[in-house]
């Protein structure tokens, strides 16, 4: 493997022995390139990288077509660490609601890399006061909510059980009792982990990415989980890019790991299964059985055997947020797809003929060779999306 970077520079404000470059190339174990951003992404033409122009727009149309009022004017499209399209709001910060939960997990991903803590591990070894009414219940129950754990996210009470852990599938708020529990196996806020050992080596800027917090009548202060726009993750489509991208490439970044492959396996694969009763049968997360990971979307199948995307991979994810807020990891197909949203929610799995626009342009194809040879001269005059 080999690491290629042209001139250095500091990012203004971040620390000053942290240094990137411009656009770095990372070549994998077959020869293929893949760029990584510094301070700014780096454009492409979608002919530049081999994709057919036109079915690549019917893809973009298809997106637009699909969103509420605001389209798809806060989106991007990253393919091979290049942006190779990008709305006029992509770099607007907005709350992103539950996408905040799969930043979650990534900060759980980091304390597990640390030996901190695993998913398997009991919730009351992070707070005593649960074990008496839920001495079963593990970090991995609340990230996949099949915890049974009676949480009232506006006081953070604890009531009695509402189900035996990992017998019923119930989206709630109880991911801000988690990311309570992984502040204290931390001993500092997320934010500042996850600023310390992802954004700033992503580039990712403070303006651009700020977190809330709860305050629990214990003292504890913990930035929200659940992603609830007072106490949740607010940030641009561009950033949030960079952390699909990080995940399409299990963890590393030009070669750097900064978060495990092992914990983005787990994280990003089905963990509740597909026969699992939601606690409420016609609520709209009876989708998720079968393809929720730990605080992850997962293209896994459901009761039916019907897969989220059918014209996708199975091993596709995303973070997903109400408001349709989404950012869609594809790693085969070297893709990430965020659309930030505001307007109504949708079905998720209406974004399946966007992947399948996206694959027939040749996304995620390996008939790229003349692309392979073209792409230094033509993507590097295609400017810059400042990120």
């Amino acid at each position: 493997m080999s690491l290629k970077s042209q001139r250095l520079f500091r990012l203004p404000g971040l620390a000053a022995s942290l240094t990137f470059a411009p656009a770095l190339l990372w070549a994998d174990a077959g020869g293929l390139e893949r760029v990584f951003p510094a301070e700014e992404w780096t454009v492409a033409a979608p002919h530049a990288l081999g994709l057919d122009p036109e079915t690549f727009e019917a893809a973009i149309g298809r997106l637009d077509a699909i969103c509420g009022e605001l389209g798809n004017r806060r989106s991007v499209v990253v393919y091979r660490g290049y942006v190779v399209w990008r709305g006029a709001g992509a770099g607007s910060v907005e709350p992103v609601w539950s996408c905040t939960k799969s930043v979650l997990s990534v900060c759980m991903g980091l304390l597990w890399d640390d030996g901190k803590l695993a998913p398997d591990d009991y919730a009351w070894r992070f707070d005593p006061a649960l074990k008496s009414d839920y001495p079963g219940v593990t970090l991995a129950h609340l990230a996949t909510f099949t915890s049974g754990v009676n949480y009232h996210h506006k006081t953070h009470a604890v009531g009695a059980p509402r189900h035996a852990p990992g017998e019923i599938f119930r989206y709630s708020a109880e991911s801000d009792l988690l990311a309570r529990l992984l502040t204290v196996a931390a001993g500092e806020r997320l934010e500042a982990l996850f600023a310390r050992r992802i954004g700033i080596p992503l580039g990712i800027r403070s303006e651009e990415w700020t977190w809330g917090v709860n305050r629990f009548p214990d003292g504890v202060v913990a930035n929200g989980g659940a992603g609830y726009p007072e106490t949740g993750l607010h940030t641009t489509p561009l950033a949030l890019a960079r952390l699909g991208w990080l995940l399409a490439n299990e963890g590393r970044w030009a070669g750097r790991p900064l978060l495990s492959a092992d914990y983005v396996r787990a994280a990003t694969r089905p963990r509740v299964a597909p026969e699992t009763r939601p606690f409420e049968g016609n609520a709209w997360y009876a989708v998720l059985p079968g393809r929720y990971g730990l605080n992850w979307w997962t293209n896994g199948v459901n009761a039916q055997g019907k897969r989220l995307w059918p014209n996708a991979p199975a091993e596709a994810f995303a973070a997903q947020g109400n408001r349709n807020n989404i950012c869609i990891v594809i790693p085969s197909w070297d893709l990430v797809l965020v659309r930030g949203g505001g307007d109504a929610a949708i079905d998720v799995g209406r974004y399946d003929k966007v992947l399948q626009l996206l694959h027939e342009a040749g996304v995620g194809r390996n008939d790229r060779a003349q692309a392979e040879r073209d792409l230094p001269s033509k993507a590097g005059t295609d400017g810059k999306a400042r990120n």
